[in-house]
């Protein structure tokens, strides 16, 4: 196994040098970039991987466990984490040994700002949730120096826990068009997101397949909060003809199209009929109570948690994509399936790989 001194000969640094940037605290120090990159280019050349119990050991004098990370984004999501951590917890109650859990704010399209993501230093291994198309390329090209799991994101080169959002999207289509409706919306979050753009795909494309021509006025994207679906859906309800359907990509959105609905005079589902996403629990508390697509977050953290203590254990390699299946929670702002069809979103969990 490498050791800092071998890594501060390959780069030409000092001792101190190397293990300053090793640890992370290159700005600090002010070490230049081209030096810091120098120093990290040594240690991937190297394939170090630093002792992080050992390390914590010799500074505090105490037995440590593995630390796993949860790498979320610093946005409008962050409320979303609560329901994420009760299955980590799962997942790690679920274990044979202990680990403690750090959680790692990012910001959305800046996760290459994360030093310790590339040192390793801080953490043997991580989950990262909320990537965005840029994160997604970053971290495809960067040479991270700890196992990693994607949550929501699929990978070739990553292990990873997903659900087909492009079948989610076609989908809610099936279901809308069983219903009789032809005058479709679709309000969606305005983020760099492959999970969100293939779910909006999937809509539009089953959209085309029944012969049914969108208004671009009755597609609209605004910030993902209540807030943006709240301006959203006044947007879509200014349209010379009002949808008859609106797909919304997220709970949260749905809620706040919900009240602008409200304060338009239209009566939800009598007048239109809309499916959120998520099943998050305001859902089942909007006005009136949500239908939406479950997407069982508790159920893929478990799995993400699990699936990476594997990968420390060196008992499964990447890229092992493990698949959940989401499923349709009919309330009161869209009845079901017409027509003798039915949903083919089941309860039921598709292992691939592992």
């Amino acid at each position: 196994m490498s050791s800092i001194k071998e890594i501060a000969k390959l780069a030409e640094v000092s001792l101190t040098t190397a293990s300053i940037v090793i640890n992370g605290k290159g700005d600090q120090y002010r070490i230049s970039a081209q030096t810091q990159q120098r120093i990290l280019e040594a240690a991937r050349t190297l394939n170090y991987r630093p002792n992080i119990s050992a390390r914590r050991l010799r500074s505090e004098g105490e037995t440590v466990s593995p630390v796993l990370a949860l790498f979320w984004t610093l946005d409008t999501r962050a409320s979303l984490i609560g329901p994420f951590l009760k299955g980590v917890q799962l997942g790690m109650r679920s274990l044979d040994s202990e680990y403690e859990l750090l959680i790692q704010p990012y910001v959305s399209s800046k996760i290459n700002e994360v030093n310790s993501l590339l040192t390793g230093t801080r953490f043997n291994g991580a989950i990262i949730a909320n990537a965005s198309e840029e994160d997604e390329r970053f971290l495809n090209d960067a040479q991270i120096n700890v196992p990693i799991v994607l949550y929501q994101r699929n990978s070739d080169k990553y292990c990873s826990v997903n659900v087909d959002n492009y079948r989610t999207g076609q989908e809610v289509m099936r279901l809308f068009h069983s219903r009789g409706h032809n005058r479709i919306g679709l309000i969606s979050p305005d983020i760099s997101s492959r999970a969100i753009r293939n779910r909006k795909e999937g809509f539009l494309d089953t959209v085309k397949l029944y012969g049914i021509s969108v208004d671009p006025d009755h597609i609209a994207e605004d910030e993902f909060s209540e807030e943006g679906g709240y301006q959203a859906a006044k947007r879509v309800l200014d349209s010379k003809e009002r949808p008859t359907a609106i797909f919304v990509l997220s709970d949260q959105m749905a809620v706040g199209a919900l009240l602008a609905l409200r304060e338009h005079g239209i009566e939800v589902p009598r007048d239109i009929e809309i499916v959120g996403h998520d099943n998050y629990e305001n859902a089942r508390f909007a006005v009136p109570p949500l239908t939406t697509v479950n997407l069982p977050v508790a159920e893929m953290a478990a799995a993400s948690v699990q699936m990476l203590a594997k990968l420390l254990r060196h008992e499964i390699q990447p890229a092992v994509s493990q698949m959940f299946q989401p499923y349709l929670v009919v309330r009161d702002t869209c009845g079901g399936f017409l027509s003798g069809e039915k949903s083919v979103l089941q309860a039921e969990r598709i292992d691939l790989n592992i």
